[in-house]
């Protein structure tokens, strides 16, 4: 039994593949799992850590960027398209999934013309082009989302968005007090440059509260020093921080925190809720929409609070951060609502379908 995983560019696509991978081999005694990628993306050093080997493929992305970037991307398509042939031909996979982006679409279609089953895996609430382009073409589509479904028909079911192990056995919100309050912050796995910015102007605002606040903040490579400078400015105020560029034990800062800043990538919205905790959102503004839509659904179920790119300022994010330090109850609510969204068993649900689509049966 062997299952290609085409996954990559980010942690948002990684991580739940991974997760799918590790419950995939341990229910097909004797099964390979090996991932397609890119040389460019997060893959090349996440998959080989997660212990699973990585082919890498020629693609670009087609959305965005310059006439000459649009076209690297059609030229991307198609080289794609031959390394993914090839590789089918080498590896003979019985099965194929893929989770979106650029690399996912070229191999999710070399594999269905060839009428190996495939099983697209939707993190987000609003599928991205390289899904929806596929929908006609795959042969399943687990879903995070009940109203994601619409788009695949029905090929599509609901699983949840899956997370790592660790992440899903997060202990539960400690009590709650107006006393204090920890705070984690990151903005994916590269960072947010406008989140990074925002965060350290909102320091002097809350120099009143420092004192209040312990927080821990991912920065990506890029931001390190300069958020560490905001810090380190207002060392006088007794600001309490740790400031790192990326945080490999996730599960350890989501136990420690009363409240969480993020992005709202899937995988983010998704580990919130295994986590249970409650969160300030701010989307990303992405063609497509769908870290809005992702925010948009947590706030909806009382999960989270979402400040949009074009409403954020140090004064308006400071103000909701004081807003949640003083209202324990409201915290508490907060990482219950995100804790009754949580599906643990999302990547042992795409695990079995895998097996079934592959005519494998699941015997535990």
């Amino acid at each position: 039994m062997r299952l290609l995983v085409a996954a990559g560019g980010t942690g948002g696509h990684l991580y739940p593949a991974i997760a799918v991978a590790q419950r995939f081999r341990e229910l097909a005694e004797g099964a390979e799992v090996i991932f397609v990628g890119t040389e460019r993306g997060l893959e090349s050093s996440i998959v080989p850590a997660a212990g699973f080997p990585l082919e890498l493929t020629r693609a670009a992305p087609l959305r965005g960027g310059s006439l000459s970037r649009k076209l690297r991307g059609v030229e991307g398509l198609f080289l794609g398209l031959f390394d993914s042939v090839r590789l089918l031909r080498r590896l003979d996979p019985q099965i194929v999934m893929g989770v979106g982006a650029y690399v996912s679409g070229t191999l999710l279609l070399a594999a269905a013309l060839k009428g190996i089953p495939t099983l697209i895996l939707e993190p987000n609430a609003e599928p991205g082009l390289a899904n929806r382009w596929l929908a006609p073409f795959i042969d399943e589509a687990a879903c995070a989302w009940e109203e994601t479904i619409r788009y695949f028909g029905k090929k599509g079911f609901v699983t949840g968005n899956p997370v790592r192990r660790e992440i899903a056995e997060v202990l539960p919100l400690g009590p709650q007090t107006s006393q204090k309050m920890r705070v984690l912050i990151f903005g994916g796995s590269q960072g947010s440059a406008a989140l990074n910015r925002a965060v350290g102007e909102s320091l002097t605002i809350l120099s009143a509260e420092l004192h209040r606040l312990d927080w821990v903040h991912q920065t990506g490579p890029r931001d390190l020093a300069s958020v560490s400078e905001s810090y380190a400015r207002r060392s006088v105020l007794a600001v309490r921080a740790q400031v790192v560029p990326y945080i490999d034990k996730m599960h350890e800062a989501y136990e420690a925190a009363d409240l969480v800043i993020a992005r709202a990538g899937a995988t983010t919205c998704a580990e919130l809720a295994c986590a249970g905790r409650g969160a300030i959102l701010l989307p990303l503004a992405l063609a497509g929409g769908h870290q809005e839509k992702n925010a948009e659904m947590m706030a909806e179920a009382g999960a989270a609070r979402v400040l949009r790119e074009s409403d954020l300022s140090p004064g308006r994010l400071a103000r909701e951060i004081l807003d949640l330090l003083n209202a324990p109850d409201e915290r508490a609510r907060m990482a219950a609502s995100a804790r009754a969204l949580a599906r643990p068993d999302a990547a042992e649900n795409v695990a079995r379908r895998l097996l079934r689509l592959s005519g494998e049966e699941v015997l535990t």
